[in-house]
């Protein structure tokens, strides 16, 4: 609901003596240059350069401010509507421009202390009564306040034309954080600032993952403090607390899968949100279930991190199986990565692959035969199990996006 204002303080200054104003007229610039100054001195977010329209804008109304103020005293019939016209725009400029109304308030207030500071000195130098310095001093504030309610006014008109701009500026500001170019981070603090959002010291990045016929992702069971771009064609989320906020998605990602990374300062958000976009392509057997918490499968996701790596590893640990068909190698790689994880007999490793005993003695005895002695080297067999499960992984992947070679 948009704000509506009740002018008192134009009533109030009415009644001063018209002397006290005429008196003051020659010292609203002074005034207003303490505001100005106070301003960017106390509130970050008016503490750029005074250039462009931003300058020109925060200039303009601390000079308005003040001289309409003493305009107001002692004349019960000046006009007010150019004022309130002015600051309903100022209101519509702090909404372009991204900030929230929390600075905005701060700034009226802070620079009518420091009007009022300037001026004091001079109302009591005139030889008024204290009657008089009261009124004034009570009528400033009063005044204020309803220039900042006039001004929040025209920020709310502003809302309400433009009410997608909220989550556009959420959305920005999660691509903003997700890329983390350098020197972002002013950035980052002044559009969290606009959309209303309050930077974490640390977060999570999450990646979605929609499956064949999924509904449309629960994003409203989701606090509003996380941030979110489903429209990408990789969604993903940003949480600074990952286990309380995702907990309402618990049974209701029908179709979905979800990849939790570890909280990360937000300057690693990027890194983050490669390694939750790594952990989708993590197989329902490494794992089960829709979501997958990166801080479970830290060792796999290494594994992931550099294709060429894996590759690389591969062929200077898994060399033997050069040799060998597509077929000889799946096979014998499957005994082998079975035999490096539980170091089991024939019985145990045929259980887990689904073969009879027989076979993987036989298998066994090819393994020797290629690898010999490096099947009782430590660092061999560590070499081998990595290389092999960096394979299956990258098999997996394959497989699911469709590309040859699966």
């Amino acid at each position: 609901m948009v704000l509506v204002v009740e002018y008192r303080g134009f009533g109030m200054l009415a009644t001063l003596p018209r002397s006290l104003g005429e008196e003051l007229r020659p010292y609203t610039g002074h005034a207003a240059a303490a505001m100005v100054k106070q301003v960017q001195r106390s509130v970050t977010a008016y503490s750029q350069p005074l250039r462009g329209v931003f300058g020109r804008v925060l200039v303009v109304s601390c000079e308005r401010a003040v001289r309409h103020y003493v305009e107001c005293i002692g004349d019960p019939d000046l006009p007010h509507d150019r004022w309130i016209d002015f600051y309903r725009m100022r209101g519509r400029i702090e909404f372009t421009e991204g900030r929230s109304l929390e600075p905005l308030h701060d700034s009226v207030t802070i620079g009518a202390r420091a009007a009022w500071r300037a001026m004091r000195p001079i109302v009591r130098g005139l030889g008024v009564g204290l009657d008089v310095i009261a009124l004034a001093a009570e009528s400033v504030f009063v005044y204020v306040d309803e220039l900042c309610a006039t001004t929040i006014e025209g920020y709310q008109e502003a809302e309400a034309r433009a009410a997608g701009a909220i989550p556009l500026r959420r959305r920005r500001l999660l691509e903003l954080i997700a890329q983390a170019p350098e020197g972002s981070a002013c950035s980052i603090a002044s559009l969290a600032d606009g959309a209303g959002w309050r930077v974490p010291r640390a977060a999570a990045m999450v990646a979605l993952q929609r499956g064949p016929g999924a509904p449309a992702f629960p994003v409203h069971l989701l606090d509003t403090t996380v941030l979110a771009d489903l429209d990408t064609a990789e969604p993903y989320l940003l949480t600074a607390d990952p286990d309380t906020d995702l907990a309402p998605l618990k049974d209701a990602l029908d179709g979905w899968r979800v990849a939790v990374s570890p909280v990360v300062p937000l300057a690693d958000a990027p890194a983050a949100l490669r390694t939750a976009r790594r952990a989708l392509l993590l197989n329902s057997e490494d794992a089960p279930g829709p979501v997958i918490w990166c801080r479970d499968h830290l060792a796999t996701l290494w594994l992931l991190a550099e294709d060429f790596l894996g590759a690389e590893l591969a062929k200077q640990s898994l060399d033997p199986f050069t040799s060998l068909s597509g077929k000889q190698q799946e096979r014998l790689s499957e005994t082998l990565l079975a035999w490096l994880e539980t170091r089991g007999g024939a019985p145990e490793i045929a259980q887990r692959l689904g073969v009879h005993p027989q076979t993987v003695r036989n298998r066994l005895r090819q393994l020797e035969d290629l690898f010999g002695d490096r099947l009782k080297d430590a660092d061999d067999r560590l070499n081998m199990q990595l290389a092999l499960r960096a394979q299956r992984l990258m098999r997996a992947h394959r497989r699911d996006e469709g590309t040859p070679g699966s």
